[in-house]
């Protein structure tokens, strides 16, 4: 690989956009095996850390695998890009309150089944979206605490195995991120505490899945995202007197 210089600060960022980019162009081959941590950091002109977060990074959204011991291989079946009937049909929600009304109907069904049908391989997906929200709150990283955010809710419907749900999920997904960021900026990074209970919701959420109980998984699923949605709306009307006054 040609020598890449990117910025420290956000460095694990770029690194995996770029590796993405690589993945969803055919560069790098479902099964592939990535160069070594110690190739792509003199690669990218980075720290070894910071390739190890952009591969947990993508390993949680389902782009790569991580053998321990063998290395970093591309995944042999890419999580499917967005179809364009369902594509279009999300970009025109008017609002994130409209967003987590689809999200709420989507998502607790989509944890039932997960609970229902989750593997061992779709847990430590959620495990890895997890530790890097941990991470993210520890370090004061919202941008990582908003990837992991958004990879944990997509393992869920990956764990669902309803390829139609997973589809409409993917299709969501630019939208999702925009949600989870919003949704952090109006309220949860504003204190600590509330960063460490929204942490503890997804926790429980994931508790749930893993013991198999169906209705606790769908019930957390949507109690937490009617918290946000009624925060955004609070946020919302707040910011709309504003601009009256």
């Amino acid at each position: 690989m040609r020598t890449i210089k990117v910025e420290h600060q956000k460095g694990h960022e770029i690194v995996g956009e770029h590796l993405l980019q690589q993945i969803r162009e055919g560069q790098l081959e479902p099964g592939q095996k990535l160069p070594s941590v110690v190739e792509l950091a003199e690669a990218y002109g980075v720290g070894r850390s910071t390739i190890r977060e952009a591969v947990s990074a993508l390993k949680a959204m389902g782009w790569v695998d991580v053998r321990q011991g063998g290395g970093t291989y591309v995944k042999s079946v890419l999580p499917s890009e967005p179809r364009s009937g369902a594509d279009l049909l999300f970009q025109g929600a008017e609002s994130l309150v409209e967003l987590l009304e689809v999200r709420k109907v989507l998502e607790s069904g989509a944890a039932s089944l997960a609970a229902e049908r989750r593997t061992e391989q779709d847990l430590e997906r959620m495990r890895d979206a997890l530790s890097l929200m941990e991470h993210g709150l520890n370090v004061n990283d919202t941008a990582e605490g908003e990837r992991a955010d958004v990879a944990f809710h997509m393992a869920i419907a990956a764990a669902s195995g309803n390829s139609l749900l997973i589809q409409m999920m993917e299709s969501l997904s630019d939208r999702l991120n925009a949600s989870i960021q919003k949704s952090r900026e109006l309220w949860f990074y504003k204190e600590q505490s509330t960063a460490s209970r929204l942490l503890k919701e997804h926790q429980a959420i994931f508790a749930a899945i893993e013991q198999q109980d169906k209705e606790l998984a769908g019930a957390g699923i949507a109690a937490h995202l009617t918290k946000v949605e009624q925060v955004l709306r609070a946020a919302l009307e707040k910011e709309s007197d504003s601009r009256k006054d």
